[in-house]
């Protein structure tokens, strides 16, 4: 067990440690000012946030991801789809419920919607797609189509949305997708339908190993679109309380009791119906279910670390850079924007649980390599554009609309386990440290430069830039070993056919 915390602990610093000297260094130039208790605060919060990832990271592989893949499993074998089906929705629904990355969203647009009725809303949305989810598995049909469909709708939804004239609300509800993919929620659910696809088995069991979290993700976007269709009243944002200057022992103390507060909740929901269907159905061994619970152990330590540092340390540093970096001007700012995308999703828990599954599922076909390049290149791509939106004030469906339509056309050329994983790591690179640490330097770039009433419509809308670039990244990833793939059997054709090794065969 103790060289297993060293080696994550070990990846934890070699994901947190390049954003923490990025940010260090712009702070020693003209182009950013943090004092120089800011930058203990920061890089304290750095160290913290290795710790937390290291021991959650951890307690994923002990806990979540096992107790998901024994209740599809456990579920599955009963042959009793009904059961499945309602006993995913309710999982659905309450682990979205104590998902502490949408807390976060719902803390800061708490003026806007009331918290309760958004967190509800997405999860209701969530338990849905879940079901829809278990159900492609079972019935084996395309995620590319599934996809195709409910993409239509949801711009059917924001086209609406738009003529009614609340247009401010649109960057929100596709921000709420990505952020329900959290911590907590990626490597359960993840789990459940690997348990699942591959107790049932078949030649599509890995591709159907796939594509739980890219439904799921689009669930909660209908959901608050429809929840804005029907909202009445005037939109008002406030702006939170970003500062650190006052910072003490005190408040350090509540903070992390308060994470303790929330993490406690959302992994006590989980565990709770866990152990209904333990009691009822699984009957696992006390071996087993003491592995889960040291491994839940560490989970609960690690995202306590987790959120505490990003809330204490990195959600002012990155509210402050984003007003001084905005002040310097455009080109600064994106440039700054872009290299901090591709080394912030080095730090997202869930993403080193997703890169682990695929490539396990995939035999080492796609590489934890060769995803991290594609999401870090993506996470640049999508952040760097959310500082031109800020900067040029165009609407999000500009770029969403575009987007989803190369994700889903190249859908239909590459392989389908293609899809499935670059759907899934959409919502997965917009984790914790996206909402936590650059939704707040979109923030303070916005008022910067465009005031505090622009923050709704153009700082909002980042997390969900970040979970479409990775889908187009990946698939052309897909497409390239198509293309590498089809010229080394053209080639091995042409050898058999150009080759003559002289000799004539003659049959009687």
């Amino acid at each position: 067990m103790k060289k297993a915390i060293l080696n994550k602990l070990k990846e934890s610093a070699f994901s947190v440690l390049p954003v923490a000297v990025l940010v260090l260094i712009i702070s020693f130039t003209p182009l950013a000012d943090l004092t120089w208790s800011e930058r203990g605060v920061f890089f304290a919060s750095a160290l913290f946030l290795i710790l937390g990832m290291g021991l959650f990271s951890l307690g994923a592989d002990l806990s979540m991801s096992p107790m998901g893949e024994h209740v599809g499993a456990g579920l599955t074998k009963t042959r009793k789809i009904g059961l499945l089906l309602i006993v995913c929705f309710f999982m659905g629904l309450l682990i979205t419920i104590a998902e502490p990355d949408l807390s976060v969203l719902a803390g800061q647009v708490s003026t806007v919607i009331n918290p309760t009725v958004l967190t509800l809303s997405i999860g209701l949305g969530v338990g849905l797609f879940l079901i829809i989810a278990i159900a492609k598995i079972f019935s084996e049909k395309p995620l590319a189509l599934l996809l195709m469909f409910f993409y239509m709708l949801m711009f059917c939804l924001a086209a609406l949305l738009l003529q009614m004239g609340k247009g401010d609300l649109l960057a929100l509800s596709f921000d709420s997708g990505g952020v329900t993919t959290g911590p907590v929620t990626v490597p359960f659910i993840m789990a459940l339908g690997i348990g699942i696809a591959q107790t049932i088995g078949g030649k599509k069991a890995g591709e159907s190993s796939f594509g739980t979290i890219a439904l799921c993700s689009a669930g909660p976007i209908i959901a608050v679109l429809l929840l804005s269709l029907f909202s009445s009243g005037t939109l008002r944002y406030e702006l939170a309380d970003y500062s650190m200057e006052n910072l003490n022992a005190k408040q350090v103390f509540s903070t992390l009791l308060s994470s303790f507060g929330e993490v406690l909740k959302s992994l006590g929901l989980i565990v709770g119906f866990f152990l209904l269907i333990q009691l009822f159905l699984l009957k696992l061994s006390w071996k087993a279910l003491a592995r889960i619970g040291v491994g839940l152990i560490y989970t609960l330590a690690g995202l306590v670390i987790f959120l505490a540092a990003v809330t204490i340390g990195f959600m002012p540093v990155g509210y402050k850079l984003g007003t001084q970096l905005a002040e310097d001007g455009p080109v600064w700012l994106t440039a700054f924007a872009f290299g901090l995308g591709m080394l912030t999703v080095l730090a997202e828990p869930a993403v080193h649980v997703l890169n682990n599954q695929v490539e396990n599922v995939t035999g080492g076909e796609i590489t934890k390599r060769q995803m991290m390049v594609a999401l870090s290149i993506g996470v640049g791509i999508s952040i760097a554009i959310s500082m031109l939106r800020i900067i040029f004030g165009f609407s999000i469906l500009v770029v969403l609309i575009p987007g989803y339509l190369i994700s889903l056309g190249l859908a239909l050329a590459v392989p389908g386990i293609y899809t499935s994983i670059a759907f899934d790591s959409g919502g997965v690179a917009s984790g914790p440290l996206t909402s936590s640490f650059i939704l707040p330097l979109a923030i303070g770039a916005c008022v910067a430069m465009n005031g505090e009433e622009s923050v709704l419509s153009s700082a909002f809308g980042v997390v969900a830039l970040v979970a479409m670039t990775p889908l187009i990244t990946i698939q052309i990833l897909g497409f390239k070993s198509v293309v590498k793939s089809s010229v080394r059997r053209r080639l091995a054709m042409k050898r058999i056919i150009s080759s003559d090794d002289g000799q004539i065969i003659y049959f009687e």
